[in-house]
């Protein structure tokens, strides 16, 4: 198995993914590494927390798990963030974050 990206780290109980996220973009989408992070770029303006509530329904989305299992751990208001997603392993968050990455 391929050792997961520097972006992409697995714990106990799910991931935690590095993200560089920018705002007010023409379309919610991953668009690749950027810096040692995930780069997503999102429709939502950053705005009273919008553009955090639709990260984490995107994530959610794209990585087929509840909003509920999505959670930003550091970075609330900043483009540099860490995000948790529970109870998904490594090699799932990756072939799923890489599927939404081709479409």
């Amino acid at each position: 198995m391929l050792s997961p990206p520097q972006w992409l780290t697995a714990d106990g109980t799910g991931v935690i993914i590095a993200l560089r996220v920018v705002p007010r973009a023409h379309r919610s989408e991953i668009v690749g590494e950027h810096g040692g992070a995930l780069k997503v770029r999102l429709a939502a303006p950053p705005v009273e927390g919008a553009a955090n509530r639709a990260l984490v329904a995107f994530l959610a989305r794209c990585l087929e798990v509840r909003k509920q299992q999505v959670s930003i751990e550091s970075g609330e208001h900043s483009r540099q963030k860490r995000v948790r997603v529970a109870g998904l392993t490594a090699a799932e968050a990756l072939a799923r974050l890489s599927s939404a990455l081709e479409a």
